[in-house]
């Protein structure tokens, strides 16, 4: 189906089903522990080994030697394969940019350089503490701050875009701003930190390869598997029906999948491996720091006249930057823009998504600048954002919002959190010892348009099947999509069963980049839509308006079942969604607007978050209970972006220390309140047929921001270095008399 008007009255606007708050169907298999993760995948194959990946102990430099005797020599070992038996690195498959394997050369700590493949685990752990390499260590670049002033320019989204984005004339409209600020922001290096560790199963059958693995995008996974390991596309198959938690993190194979394959085919038998916790920080990939800077100049009446942000980043040489840059381009009004982006080469860990990039890290500096700005304009944080709102791209005049309700987030937001009684003057609320401030900020994020296919069919007792590789990690995938399939199909939800996240199922979108939802229902639609036509063709019924209701199939005076359309066998439809022109014609995009109350001990500097609110422009809910788990859990990784998360970079030895989490700081049960959500729900028929857009991330976009702007508020002391540890502002609180 191709997608290329907007989308009119259709079967999904009855809504009796989808927009329903809905329990997650896969609910019981989570709660009980009979959900298949992974590495628990103990049917799939049978005689499954173990292995273990040794990572490299320097940070920079190639291997001399390995000596592996004693380890293949150790109880219980089967096989011992290193990063010496492939002279060349592997190929890499999409969009990694750090070596999983093969070659001398060490680009980061932790890099896999050998697996062994043991009858236990820990037999295959003690054989490897035998391996003994011999390093020739070279010097590396570990710290952003030294390399920051080498760091080049580099293009947006694409190399045909230039370094530097500019519309008008920004340096002479910000040196006629009768006021402007001029500020510099830090965000530092954070990881995923998922709950579920990277974990593959591999099993060969001849010369076709099978892995359950916990991957996020599911066809990626499949091309880049094929690339790496040099064998056809058409010989592997992913298997991924349950994923504990990517963020991004598992949008890309790792070495866990590899290196099971590669042990598989050496022991002649399959083999499971889990990433350990130190690997999964150093091995696989993190968000990077950024060091940010912002210009801002606004007319006296606070109309923005010239906004300019730029940022650098690290990351290894055939890397990208964090696109810290992406949301100002769009976000508010102003005349006079320029954008721009470095990238310091680093022999860090390889920085790649992590939920919300580009701009989970931007709008904790431009919202903080915006507060800023405000505060030197005498105009409330509300105000000042509302009055620089715009319903167009604002470097593309003529090219408007599909739909755009930012002005009603914080109108609606400030309204149902008390923003009036907020006080303007900093360190003025005070509760005993705890200083008490507000904070607001805007949220953005992208609506991603992706083709997205599916499959189902309808069985002879009038049940639905539906088959499609999107996978749920922890979304509520399942749910919706037999939510639409239910809608579309006219029958109750438990007449549906979902299966996702093999690779032989039709090519989904996939989860990532909060385009999951909108797009792999788009192309259940699509399927259901071929369906309804086959169905209504094989029971006769012609051209006459058909209705899907309660199992049955209504034609003006004539009904007839599903059943009724099945009884000679099974009926099978398979659709995808295609996109024409929409996204070019309009700019797809969500918002948010994020408030926050906090209270910062005046003794101690430690700081509580007190109430938070998210009120969000998503297009259609499609089931807003799951919709509210996912913005929630955004909202809690905002409070840690703000608060408490930071890989610390050893600059000697280039590793992050706090490599686990005991030592990587992320937000517990106790240091979050009661978080309210509330969804405007205006359906945007510009997206899809389902007339949604992605949630997911939006709840993280903005959330450290209106944090940071809340402490300030409390405490009258601006701390510009996320994270906002208690140690960057006690000495300057206010006097304790």
């Amino acid at each position: 189906m191709k997608f290329e008007t907007p989308a009119g009255t259709n079967p999904i606007d009855q809504l009796k089903i989808v927009g329903r708050p809905t329990s997650r169907i896969d609910g019981k298999l989570k709660t009980t522990g009979t959900a298949p993760y992974a590495y628990e995948r103990h049917d799939v194959a049978s005689g499954q080994a173990y292995g273990f990946i040794v990572g490299a102990a320097i940070a920079k430099g190639r291997i001399a030697g390995m000596n592996v005797a004693d380890a293949k020599a150790a109880p219980g070992v089967i096989a011992v394969v290193t990063t010496l038996d492939y002279p060349q690195p592997l190929p890499l498959g999409k969009m990694n940019s750090a070596s999983l394997f093969g070659g001398a050369d060490v680009a980061h700590y932790h890099q896999a350089i050998a697996v062994v493949v043991a009858e236990s685990f820990e037999q295959a752990r003690a054989a490897a503490a035998l391996i003994r390499t011999d390093y020739a260590r070279s010097p590396g670049k570990f710290d952003l701050a030294a390399q920051a002033q080498t760091a080049p320019l580099v293009p947006g989204d694409s190399k045909d875009k230039p370094a530097v984005d500019r519309f008008g004339d920004f340096e002479t409209a910000f040196a006629a701003a009768p006021v402007t600020i001029d500020r510099t922001y830090t965000t530092p290096d954070e990881s995923h930190a998922m709950m579920e560790p990277h974990a593959s199963i591999a099993a060969w059958d001849g010369d076709k390869l099978t892995v359950w693995t916990s991957n996020q995008m599911i066809q990626w996974s499949k091309q880049s598997l094929a690339k790496t390991l040099s064998i056809p596309e058409e010989n592997v198959r992913v298997d991924s029906p349950f994923v504990g938690g990517g963020f991004g993190g598992k949008l890309f194979i790792r070495a866990d999948v590899v290196l099971a394959a590669l042990g598989a085919k050496a022991a002649k038998r399959p083999v499971k491996i889990a990433l350990t916790r130190p690997l999964m920080f150093n091995n696989t990939t993190h968000r990077a720091a950024t060091i940010q800077h912002v210009r801002l100049g606004a007319t006296r009446d606070g109309r923005l006249t010239a906004i300019a942000h730029s940022s650098i980043s690290g990351n290894l040489a055939d890397g990208r930057p964090e696109t810290a840059v992406a949301q100002t381009r769009l976000l508010y009004a102003a005349p006079n823009r320029e954008t721009s982006m470095q990238l310091a080469v680093l022999d860090l860990p390889e920085g790649n998504a992590m939920r919300a990039p580009g701009e989970a890290p931007g709008l904790m500096v431009l919202e903080m600048a915006m507060d800023e700005m405000a505060e030197a304009l005498g105009i409330d944080p509300v105000d000042f954002r509302v009055l620089n709102d715009t319903q167009v791209d604002p470097e593309k005049p003529d090219r408007p919002f599909s739909e755009r309700h930012l002005v009603e987030c914080l109108r609606t937001g400030a309204e149902k959190f008390g923003w009036a009684q907020r006080h303007p003057k900093p360190a003025e609320i005070r509760e005993g010892r705890w200083l008490i401030g507000m904070g607001v900020a805007a949220g953005f994020r992208n609506n991603a348009l992706m083709k997205s296919a599916a499959r189902i069919r309808l069985e002879r007792d009038g049940r639905l099947t539906v088959e499609t590789d999107m996978t749920d990690i922890g979304t509520g995938s399942y749910t919706i999509l037999a939510q639409t399939a239910a809608e579309m199909m006219g029958v109750p939800l438990d007449r549906v069963t979902v299966r996702l996240g093999d690779s032989d199922f039709p090519a989904s979108a996939g989860s990532g980049g909060q385009w999951g939802a909108n797009n792999s229902t788009s192309g259940l639609y699509a399927a259901c839509t071929k369906l309804r036509e086959e169905v209504a063709r094989r029971l006769g019924f012609g051209e006459a308006e058909v209705r899907f209701e309660d199992g049955k199939v209504i034609a003006g005076e004539r009904i007839a079942t599903l059943r009724d359309a099945a009884r000679d066998g099974a009926i099978t439809a398979e659709d995808g969604i295609e996109y024409g022109t929409l996204d070019k014609q309009y700019q797809q995009s969500t918002f948010a607007g994020h408030f926050v109350e906090v209270a910062v001990d005046r003794y101690t500097g430690e700081t509580r978050i007190r109430r938070m609110l998210a009120v969000c422009d998503a297009g259609r809910i499609l089931n807003p209970k799951t919709a509210r788990s996912q913005v929630i859990g955004a909202m809690t990784m905002g409070v840690g972006a703000a608060l408490v998360e930071e890989l610390a970079v050893d600059k000697r030895f280039g590793f992050f220390v706090n490599h686990d989490l005991a030592g990587y700081e992320v937000p517990v049960h106790a240091d979050i309140p009661h978080q309210d959500v509330i969804f405007l729900d205006h359906p945007d028929d510009k997206s899809s047929p389902m007339k949604a857009k992605g949630v997911g991330e939006l709840g993280l976009c903005g959330v450290g921001a209106a944090i940071a702007n809340a402490i300030y508020n409390a405490t009258g002391v601006r701390v510009r270095d996320y994270p906002i540890t208690l140690d960057k502002h006690l000495e300057r609180l206010p006097s304790l008399i």
